[in-house]
């Protein structure tokens, strides 16, 4: 398991968006950069820096996955048929923590990744405790019987501030979701706007 060595919150200011759609988040109260040099008038951006900032959202979205794994998803993505932005969409969706934080089992996507590793989830009737492991469509993920009643579960299913997305099928009172099909692009519920295309340019230069 990948550690997250910065303050989760930080990448939020850091962009200069409420990237995970969080009421507490801190870019909804100062919408300028941590530091002391958060404050300092921001210049135009290269097209290098637009497009490394969009990898560092996208990249950052789903639990701050470290660099070397992210790019080995590019890779896998630009070796599929297809357009590889939607590819690269679809693998990250595929990830059973991002099915987890999806099936609103979780409050956030740090959360998810710390309730796989943790042995709280099934896939299929197995338990499974690695994160990045990709779901087929078809699979059945559900939280373990023990674990419905922790008090992190029961928080998240309670949320206002998202909703399942139609490409997981999800009861809330047996604690089991079902992933339908891999989403397109905009299939995604992302709370701010992605550019994958601009991820894709990035590390294809």
């Amino acid at each position: 398991m990948s550690k997250r060595h910065s303050v989760k919150y930080k990448l939020d200011r850091r962009m200069g968006e409420n990237i995970w759609g969080r009421p507490k988040s801190p870019a909804n109260r100062r919408d300028y950069g941590p530091g002391q040099h958060g404050q300092r008038r921001k210049g135009k951006l290269s097209d290098f820096g637009v497009q490394l900032r969009a990898k560092q959202k996208l990249k950052g979205y789903y639990g701050d996955i470290s660099e070397k794994q992210f790019h080995k998803v590019y890779v896998e993505a630009s070796r599929m048929k297809g357009d590889t932005s939607e590819n690269l969409i679809g693998l990250l969706e595929r990830r059973l923590d991002a099915i987890v934080y999806r099936a609103k089992f979780v409050p956030t996507v740090f959360a998810a990744r710390q309730f796989v590793n943790h042995g709280h989830v099934k896939v299929n009737g197995r338990r499974v405790n690695i994160p990045s492991y990709r779901c087929k469509p078809g699979d059945v993920i559900e939280v373990k019987e023990k674990s419905r009643q922790m008090a992190l579960v029961l928080e998240a299913v309670q949320l206002a501030e998202r909703d399942v997305p139609e490409y997981i099928n999800a009861d809330h009172n047996k604690m089991v979701a079902t992933f339908s099909r891999v989403p397109q692009f905009s299939d995604v519920p992302y709370p701010v706007q992605m550019e994958p295309n601009l991820v894709v340019e990035f590390y294809s230069r």
